[in-house]
């Protein structure tokens, strides 16, 4: 029986690569549910992310950064971006108070105009900044579109998130819980396990090597009574030179990328992790339709 006033819906957080959306959600939900990096465009599917109180259940999506594309792959993500403001209750619209309203920003304003979803514009990394500075980007962007709510934020240090908590979730209907109390998130362990692996291969690679990195679990087997799961993953790149780079001198580079790993999954998941992986090539797999399919980009 739902409870009377109850509220739930959900909320897509969208806006250019690397502007602290993940870092947002994460903080938000208080799980690590979507992979953070320093290099754009690390999103690539459309991640859900569960916050539930008494009150209401609130569903992040996490969009992938809304770019000009440079291959299939970056087709797919832009699309998704765009097919999930007609699909929400709320729109999140992420902008770093250090920057400016680009062409970036223009094409992703022009494509808002004509979205009847209320759009709050999260002004991100205010502790950064100058106070007078974030003012005067408010200012450019109140005068670009009609906001429900303007709010200054930092992900990383949770100031004015209860705020914008508040803002998203009195324009949400009334409606049933849609997930049970102790899910974070609908995607299968697999995809979590994949996309903290390549989460960390992006930390660690440097240039053009980590967007041509997919990850492919083959296989997760739990061992209950040692409370233990044994994980084999592959990593994809397009390159046999990038193959040598991500394995590194010795094995020394992907032996990291897993410690690195493993420590994330056992914090995730609440038991040892054996992660074995391997490094395997697929020239240009990111402009290859089949490939963007087997690697769940579809």
């Amino acid at each position: 029986m739902m409870k009377e006033g109850y509220r739930s819906g959900f909320a897509a957080v969208i806006g250019r690569p690397n502007v602290g959306k993940s870092t947002l959600i994460n903080t938000m939900v208080g799980e690590k549910i979507s992979i953070i990096s320093d290099k754009p465009q690390t999103t690539r599917n459309s991640i859900r992310a569960i916050y539930t109180t008494g009150d209401f259940q609130l569903v992040f999506i996490d969009t992938p950064g809304i770019h000009k594309p440079k291959n299939k792959l970056g087709d797919y993500m832009v699309k998704i971006a765009q097919a999930s403001l007609n699909e929400v209750d709320v729109i999140v619209y992420v902008v770093e108070a250090g920057g400016s309203v680009g062409r970036g920003d223009e094409n992703i304003l022009e494509m808002l105009k004509g979205v009847k979803t209320p759009i709050i514009l999260a002004i991100n990394k205010v502790d950064l900044v100058d106070r007078d500075r974030a003012d005067e980007l408010v200012e450019k962007f109140r005068n670009r579109l009609d906001f429900s709510d303007i709010i200054p934020i930092s992900a990383v240090r949770g100031d004015n998130l209860n705020i914008l908590r508040g803002a998203i979730v009195e324009k949400l209907p009334e409606g049933p819980q849609y997930f049970p109390d102790d899910m974070v998130t609908d995607h299968p362990e697999k995809f979590i396990v994949s996309e903290i692996v390549r989460e960390k291969a992006l930390n660690l690679l440097d240039q053009e090597v980590p967007h041509g990195i997919a990850v492919e679990v083959e296989q997760m087997e739990e061992d209950e009574g040692a409370n233990l799961i044994r994980i084999n993953a592959n990593l994809y790149c397009e390159r046999e030179s990038h193959k040598r780079i991500i394995i590194g001198k010795g094995g020394h580079m992907l032996k990291r990328i897993g410690t690195l790993a493993r420590v994330d999954l056992e914090n995730l998941f609440g038991c040892r992790i054996y992660l074995n992986l391997w490094v395997k090539v697929k020239k240009d797999w990111r402009d290859v339709p089949g490939s963007l399919h087997m690697f769940g980009y579809q």
